[in-house]
């Protein structure tokens, strides 16, 4: 299914920009559905999970961070958030908890459909003979898009699976911030963008019991994840 066919969720309170997004993404070959709560939200993701969530920070009654770490729980369904500009913590916050990518409001909606284009090409749209990477104890399928670590099944975002996947196929090789944006975000990285960077960290932390062991900061140039030296010849 290509991701013009994809069932877009917009969690927003914003009426107005609502109905916007609705005509605008439907007119891009999205079929897209609002609601205004977090229990509606919720209650959509249960029936009849869509492919992407659209979530707004600020909704009445409750937190779309809250809302986004309930999701997480129990799903890794593609969320981007939608934030005024002033709420860069929350932002960063976001990224942290699982969100795959975030947006300033106001905000171009071209911009907006590339990025849910970008997202979702990199989540659906992979070949059955896409293969499989194993670096020491980590493997990763890309045409299942799972990973095991110490056969350990781990749960990633979209995005994170994908920049693990760029770092283990260039494992031993530093990889720029700016790679990693084109290829696990599908955009270029802004001036302070810090969404590589939370991305990466979250890795870490689910990947890692010694955080730096695996994926090494290159300072002023990107990453790098270190094979184990029974790998390197």
């Amino acid at each position: 299914m290509a991701s013009r066919d994809a069932r877009i969720l917009v969690v927003d309170d914003d009426k107005r920009l609502a109905e916007l997004l609705e005509v605008f993404l439907g007119e891009n070959g999205f079929t897209v559905e609002s609601v205004e709560t977090a229990t509606e939200m919720l209650q959509r993701v249960a029936d009849a999970p869509p492919d992407l969530i659209l979530l707004d920070v600020m909704l009445p009654g409750g937190s779309g961070l809250e809302l986004l770490k309930t999701v997480r729980a129990s799903s890794k369904v593609p969320v981007i958030l939608l934030s005024a500009m002033g709420e860069a913590v929350d932002r960063i916050v976001g990224l942290q908890i699982g969100a795959d990518d975030y947006l300033a409001k106001p905000f171009e909606p071209r911009e907006l459909a590339a990025r849910i284009h970008a997202i979702l090409r990199r989540t659906r749209d992979r070949s059955a003979d896409a293969g499989e990477i194993k670096v020491g104890d980590v493997a990763l399928s890309a045409s299942r898009r799972a990973v095991v670590c110490a056969e350990t099944p781990v749960e990633l975002t979209a995005v994170e699976f994908n920049v693990l996947e760029c770092l283990l196929r260039n494992a031993g090789n530093i990889v720029s911030r700016e790679t990693l944006a084109e290829r696990a975000l599908g955009r270029p990285l802004a001036p302070f963008d810090r969404s590589v960077d939370v991305h990466v960290h979250n890795l870490r932390k689910k990947i890692s019991a010694t955080p730096d062991e695996r994926i090494k900061t290159i300072r002023g140039v990107g990453y790098m994840y270190a094979p184990p030296l029974e790998d390197v010849e």
